[in-house]
């Protein structure tokens, strides 16, 4: 269990992040058109999991644009957005601001917050998925985590693309 923090307050999620060195766990998240997305879709390719609480807020949206900015310009690296959202709010989202260098995926129907040790399990967010950063090489072992220990503040940007 780790303990984060919103605005102060603590809370805790269901696990830990997995440790730099690990294979990846595998997932299945639900794309924009509800086809289903694992991490074998990625293999070959550098992965960037952003995982957030909710598009719909604030800092949430702007990990998606800065990750979205800097996506293009990194090579043989994919970047995936990860939150508990309904896949029609990711759509929604990365259509009014012109998304196009990173795709979404909801973990509404799936077991990622707990694999990935993300999930809150007590507080207001209780289900929704800590703010993390979880890089991968192209065979799905992980380069670097970062949980980001108050989730109104934004991930370390330049730590997560340094590993790549």
């Amino acid at each position: 269990m780790s303990t984060v923090t919103l605005q102060g307050n603590p809370f805790n999620t269901v696990g830990v992040l997995p440790s730099v060195g690990e294979s990846a766990a595998d997932f299945r998240l639900v794309k924009t058109d509800l086809s289903e997305t694992t991490l074998a879709d990625y293999k070959g390719a550098r992965l960037v999991l952003n995982i957030f609480p909710s598009v719909d807020t604030g800092t949430c949206a702007m990990s998606v644009r800065k990750f979205n900015e800097q996506a293009s310009s990194l090579v043989n690296t994919k970047v995936l957005c990860v939150s508990a959202d309904l896949p029609f709010a990711a759509a929604r989202f990365c259509g009014a601001e012109g998304i196009e260098n990173v795709a979404t995926g909801s973990s509404f129907r799936s077991s990622f917050g707990t694999e990935y040790g993300v999930e809150f399990v007590d507080g207001p967010l209780t289900g929704l998925l800590s703010r993390c950063v979880v890089v991968l090489d192209e065979n799905g072992k992980v380069l670097y985590t970062e949980q980001v220990s108050e989730t109104a503040d934004e991930p370390d940007y330049a730590a997560a693309i340094a590993v790549l």
